[in-house]
């Protein structure tokens, strides 16, 4: 790469992504490469740095420009003690570990975007949470996201400008779409309903200082609010962050026009041309996600976030509206 007046060579600039085997992480790495950089990947099985070698961690770091960790083990599944431990552990020791390679780096990054949830809200029906004054949640969701972001701001790091991504649902070629288009297609795309179900500890807080689980159903009628991007959008938010450098902190990632759950049935059904969809309360989601060995909370939290600081930043959606955003997603499967 030479420079603009084609003096000497620039060298390309360098990005750390950690957890890059995912949906997200293979459209960021994609996303980097195209503008120009020099993709160093962290994962279990590298191949630039495992997380077993922290020595390979510690070099992927130094040198490099950007910094992003997508690390941490799905949340898609049952809360056992177990799958609890593992969400919890697979996303502080990663994160921990990245904080410590930067802190030792003689070149450390400028930017370090770490992963974190808009899950770390509250339960939120009546009003759309910020960056600024959003409530946190309580509950073993919210103390993994609290902890997570905790972990990514702990010390001191003077020279690295550190941003926690609050991703909403992503939408694209990913399994979260994949399974709403499927229950869509098949007629069981219906208006999914919380409501009363016996107590349980599934959902008990977690961490150095877990918190009491906020209540376990709320009668919403399916008006809980569904929070999204489009995977775009999400990669457009990444280097639009980058390159702004007075961003930092907490940023929500997701579309300024959150759907609720009604709606969102109502859209995908129109989609993918299914003229019904049958309704699920509590008590059919229960046993329905024990089968599939996941949780209800992934449908059932009502999750209202706004992308406040990124808006007033000056970023602009490509897929502000969830109905466009769908039928992007719907064409492109169909085009494959």
């Amino acid at each position: 790469m030479t420079d603009p007046a084609g003096v000497g060579t620039v060298s390309a600039p360098t990005v750390a992504i950690a957890g890059a085997s995912g949906f997200v992480g293979h459209a960021l790495v994609r996303a980097f490469r195209e503008d120009g950089y020099r993709v160093r990947i962290i994962g279990r099985r590298g191949p630039d740095a495992r997380w077993d070698d922290s020595g390979s961690v510690h070099r992927a770091v130094d040198g490099a420009q950007v910094v992003v960790n997508l690390a941490g083990t799905s949340v898609n599944r049952r809360y056992t003690d177990d799958n609890r431990d593992e969400i919890l552990r697979s996303r502080i020791e990663t994160t921990r570990m990245l904080r410590q390679a930067i802190t030792d780096a003689e070149a450390p990054p400028a930017l370090w975007m770490n992963a974190s949830t808009a899950t770390i809200y509250r339960h939120a029906m009546d009003r759309p949470q910020i960056e600024s004054t959003g409530a946190l949640g309580t509950g073993f969701s919210v103390d993994v996201a609290r902890n997570w972001e905790d972990e990514l701001f702990r010390g001191e790091l003077p020279e690295t400008r550190r941003v926690a991504l609050r991703m909403a649902i992503v939408l694209g070629r990913g399994p979260a779409t994949d399974i709403l288009f499927l229950l869509a297609r098949f007629g069981l795309g219906g208006t999914q309903h919380d409501g009363w179900w016996p107590h349980h500890r599934r959902y008990r807080g977690i961490g150095a200082h877990p918190t009491d689980s906020e209540c376990l159903w709320h009668r919403s009628r399916g008006r809980q609010r569904f929070s999204w991007i489009h995977i775009d959008d999400a990669v457009g938010a990444v280097r639009f962050i980058r390159d702004h450098s007075r961003i930092e902190g907490p940023v929500n990632l997701s579309s300024p026009a959150p759907s609720d759950n009604r709606e969102l049935m109502k859209t995908l059904r129109a989609v993918v041309r299914m003229p019904f969809g049958v309704p699920s309360w509590r008590f059919v989601l229960e046993p329905a996600m024990w089968v599939l060995r996941t949780e209800p909370e992934l449908v059932l939290k009502s999750r209202w976030v706004l992308p406040d600081v990124l808006v007033g930043a000056g970023f602009t959606f490509s897929y502000p509206s969830l109905e466009p955003a769908l039928r992007a997603i719907w064409a492109e499967r169909g085009a494959r």
